[in-house]
């Protein structure tokens, strides 16, 4: 039994122990030893390749500093091979126990499932959720692949189903025992015979549906991720990120990172594989969303010669003087050939807006797009696993453009045409009050406003402090 499990690929997720307070100075005894155990787990080319081989960090041909460079650039951290306070922080993370790489990944040899229903068994049920919560969320986080690939999930009772699921507490039978609370949460293998594809959950842990515990949606989901032969990757608004971080997971779908991995095994999902001798009817034209929703929340806002432009799905609203209201149109109507912004900013000086859509960028002048665009996101400075930039807002009294990816943040100078030193940054620690994600952002009349959800903060820049909170749709005119 032992040789079948060691043919397979074992993936665990895991919390790492908190270091406690962050050392401001020498590192000591204790956070040395606990550098070199991560280091040994998740940067060593050992890895965790079967669930009984010990991860023991042996290399005879790095050392602890390039393998700790190795860690900080992988991290976007700067690169010193000195163990760091900002290195401590990210070390104490909870986060997957695989070895980490860039974007998507596949395991070696690209392993998968050659057939178009794959069956799955839940045999051990959690005590902290009922067992219809259960078989609907782990539904639910199969539906997310199953909405992209050629490939159907079915609950099935028998013992030979392709992927077998257990909620288990310590040694369950597989040599890769469960080690308590707050430890690993979970581990599955990649696909293939035997056990492969299966998925268990520890069951000393507290399963959640919410934010309290561990979330078994986002848990599960990217342990699907691991038994449909996706590994690692190192976008952080990737679901297959190596650290976990709780997400609203209302209406989720798979981000862009990981649909693009699991497409390139098993294809992309059409729409209807059934003939359909009628003709197509012509589809009911897109309305607008409501701008009133109290839940209204912002793919990106800006300013554009005085005038305020809220961004959401294809659509943008304009907000000009008081009494001239609020006007919206299909944003491809007002510049064409872009359908969707996540992300823009205002540069007065030289009178061009960027808009930022996916992995590229446009320039604006107006209502015109100048030539040359888009860009690629490395264009503008950024590192290649940045696929995505979530806010962005000139701040017109230091002359620097600040841009959210995640929970962090870079300085972009305007005037030299590149990124500061020292960034990215962590968004909580530099403005302290407005959270640690933001959706959208912009500067009116010398504030700053983050959107997050369906609210937003006001926030005084120079003083470092929110001002107060408002609700998106209170700038809509309700």
């Amino acid at each position: 039994m032992e040789g079948a499990l060691a043919a397979k690929t074992l993936i665990v997720v895991v919390f790492a122990a908190l270091c406690g307070a962050v050392p401001t100075t020498a590192p000591s005894q204790e956070d040395i030893s606990k550098a070199q155990d991560y280091l040994s787990k998740f940067f060593s080319d050992v890895g965790v390749s079967a669930p009984n081989s010990a991860t023991v960090f042996r290399s005879s041909l790095e050392s602890f500093e390039d393998t700790l460079k190795k860690m900080q650039e992988f991290f976007h951290l700067e690169v010193t091979g000195k163990l760091d306070s900002n290195t401590l922080e990210v070390m104490s993370r909870p986060r997957c126990g695989v070895t980490d790489v860039v974007r998507y990944s596949h395991f070696d040899g690209t392993p998968k499932w050659d057939k178009p229903v794959l069956t799955y068994r839940i045999t051990d049920y959690t005590a902290g959720l009922s067992q219809s919560e259960v078989d609907t969320t782990l539904a639910k986080a199969l539906k997310l692949y199953s909405d992209v690939i050629p490939l159907d999930f079915k609950q099935s009772d028998s013992s030979a189903a392709d992927i077998m699921i257990m909620f288990r507490a310590r040694e369950h039978g597989d040599f890769s025992p469960f080690d308590g609370k707050n430890g690993v949460l979970a581990h599955a293998y990649s696909p293939g015979e035997g056990h492969g594809g299966d998925t268990h959950f520890d069951e000393d842990e507290t399963w959640t549906l919410d934010s309290t515990g561990s979330n078994l949606f986002l848990v599960a989901a990217h342990e699907f991720g691991h038994a449909l032969g996706l590994a690692h990757s190192q976008v952080q608004s990737a679901l297959m990120h190596p650290t976990y971080v709780y997400v609203n997971t209302e209406g989720y779908k798979l981000p862009d990172d990981d649909r693009k991995g699991i497409q390139a095994i098993y294809g992309v999902r059409q729409t209807s594989n059934q003939p359909n001798p009628n003709p197509t009817p012509r589809p009911m034209p897109e309305s607008a969303p409501d701008r009133c929703d109290r839940n209204l929340n912002f793919d990106a806002i800006t300013s554009i010669h005085r005038r305020l432009y809220f961004f959401k799905d294809s659509y943008v609203w304009r907000r000009g003087s008081f009494w001239s209201g609020i006007r919206v149109n299909k944003i491809q109507s007002v510049w064409s050939g872009i359908n969707k912004v996540d992300a823009a900013y205002e540069n007065k000086k030289d009178n061009i807006a960027i808009f930022f859509e996916g992995d590229h960028y446009w320039g604006i002048r107006g209502k015109t797009v100048l030539p040359g665009y888009p860009k690629p996101l490395s264009a503008f400075g950024f590192p290649s696993s940045v696929a995505k930039v979530d806010a962005a807002v000139h701040v017109s009294f230091t002359g620097r453009t600040l841009l959210f990816v995640g929970r962090r943040f870079w300085s972009y100078n305007e005037r030299w045409g590149r990124m500061d030193r020292g960034y990215p940054k962590y968004i909580s620690r530099e403005f302290p009050g407005i959270g640690h994600e933001v959706d959208a952002v912009f500067e009116n009349r010398g504030y700053l406003y983050f959107s997050y959800g369906s609210t937003q903060k006001e926030y005084h820049y120079q003083r470092r402090r929110a001002v107060r909170t408002l609700s998106n749709y209170e700038w809509m005119a309700c």
